[in-house]
């Protein structure tokens, strides 16, 4: 039986996860960004730095470790960004910056497992990090290859990815006045799980402010636009700060820098805030329609010190997508399958057993030219043998003899063939994704 909050697929759901991992990678290697793999274990100094999940974190002991093993001082890293932070300041005279880097693998949390929210999970992040100075038009960057990467799994729900700046939201609370802006940050951050009355008590009772400021900060906080237009629905809150300046304009650049970009929606909302404290500027959080129950799939941002070893300060700007949390919920609803549940594309019936070793060179021939295939088990009537490929989804049967033929067993269409020169059509040759209500990607 599984372990709860651990995921297992079947070999046509694992196709799915491949199909979007492929590309993911492709997208990302288009653009330049380099893969990377760390260990799946860090050192607990390393995850618990900051503190904020040390209770998720799983320790990685031996079943009969004693007070002396060093490995009592290890945990599976709960993301890719603490490893990655570690593997700048190790390989920094290695690295080229500034550096682009993909990051796809699985990382562990302890936390309790519900829909979307698993103990064990895959994620694909990318960054760019460079020394001491990170130019903005990295930022534009990030969002414009996430959302083209996005936008290639044309056969999920739609996507959307929200942007803001952190810079913009700080600056509108200090040009209002707030005491604490922080804390103010923190409340709006929570504007989707709580009711506007609710926050709006809380930006009293928590954040200190007035009548007045609450008002300017929930109208803030709705604003969102698919374009550049809410910068004048900002400006027309009346309010000024240097800060808010340089976040507006931040914000219009990504906004404008992503408006080519067809298939996932990218607009400015000016509720995201992203909770944690080491965001400095742009962030993003991206919702899938019909899914929104699982929050943001797909978030980050601006870090000014990504890593520092005392003498040089690593900026950075990254996104990180979660795979399994966008993938198994559609998966197991059967809104997303494989056209089939095995990379054969054709079986090689078997006349009798003595035939075994010439359909075998025939497979052979084949898998040569890159045409996934299998013999046959057990030499069947072959009316059995091509029930046996259509309960696998195998669409083509091969009949050795004198002359050969293949046979689309969909179609019922069978035509002479030689292995040296037959080609199944492309959308043939692999499993693809397939959408039940929409057919195949």
């Amino acid at each position: 039986m599984p372990i709860s909050g651990f995921p297992e697929l079947l070999p046509g759901q694992r196709f799915v996860e491949l199909a979007v991992l492929d590309r993911l990678r492709r997208t990302f290697e288009l653009h330049g960004f380099a893969p990377v793999e760390t260990p799946a274990a860090e050192s607990l100094d390393q995850l618990t730095r900051k503190g904020e999940i040390e209770k998720e974190v799983y320790v990685l002991r031996r079943l009969h470790a004693d007070d002396s093993d060093a490995g009592g001082s290890l945990g599976l890293h709960f993301d890719l960004t603490v490893p990655f932070a570690r593997y700048v300041l190790e390989h920094a005279g290695h690295l080229e910056f500034p550096f682009r880097r993909y990051q796809i693998q699985k990382v562990w949390r302890g936390e309790r497992p519900q829909e979307g929210r698993f103990r064990e999970f895959t994620q694909a992040d990318i960054d760019v990090v460079a020394r001491d100075v990170l130019p903005f038009h990295h930022d534009v960057e990030v969002a414009r290859v996430m959302a083209e990467a996005l936008a290639s799994l044309e056969f999920l729900p739609p996507l959307r990815l929200q942007v803001n700046n952190r810079r913009l939201v700080e600056g509108f609370y200090r040009g209002i006045g707030a005491p604490d802006p922080a804390a103010v940050m923190r409340t709006i951050d929570r504007i989707d799980k709580v009711p506007a009355d609710v926050i709006a008590k809380m930006l009293h009772e928590e954040a200190g402010l007035d009548d007045e400021q609450t008002a300017k900060c929930l109208a803030l906080a709705d604003i969102r636009s698919s374009d550049t237009s809410f910068v004048d629905r900002v400006w027309a809150l009346g309010v000024a700060h240097e800060l808010l300046d340089q976040g507006v304009a931040e914000l219009e650049a990504v906004v404008r820098g992503c408006a080519t970009i067809t298939g996932v929606t990218v607009e400015a909302d000016l509720r995201i805030a992203r909770g944690l404290d080491y965001y400095t500027g742009t962030v993003f959080e991206t919702r899938m329609a019909g899914y929104e129950a699982l929050g943001s799939v797909c978030s980050g941002g601006r870090y000014d010190s990504l890593a520092s070893d005392g003498k040089t300060t690593y900026p950075g700007v990254g996104i990180s997508l979660g795979v399994t949390r966008l993938l198994v919920p559609l998966l197991q609803r059967g809104v997303l399958t494989a056209s089939r549940s095995v990379p054969s594309a054709v079986l090689v019936a078997l006349p009798d057993e003595e035939s075994r070793e010439s359909c075998d060179a025939i497979a052979y021939a084949l898998r040569v030219r890159g045409i996934a295939c299998e013999v046959a088990a057990n030499p069947q009537k072959y009316g059995k043998q091509i029930r046996y490929a259509e309960r696998r989804g195998i669409p083509f049967v091969w009949f050795p003899g004198e002359p050969h033929t293949v046979k689309d067993i969909r179609s019922g269409d069978q035509v002479e063939a030689q292995p040296s020169v037959w080609t199944p059509p492309v959308d043939d040759l692999h499993p693809s994704v397939v959408v039940p209500t929409k057919g195949t990607s």
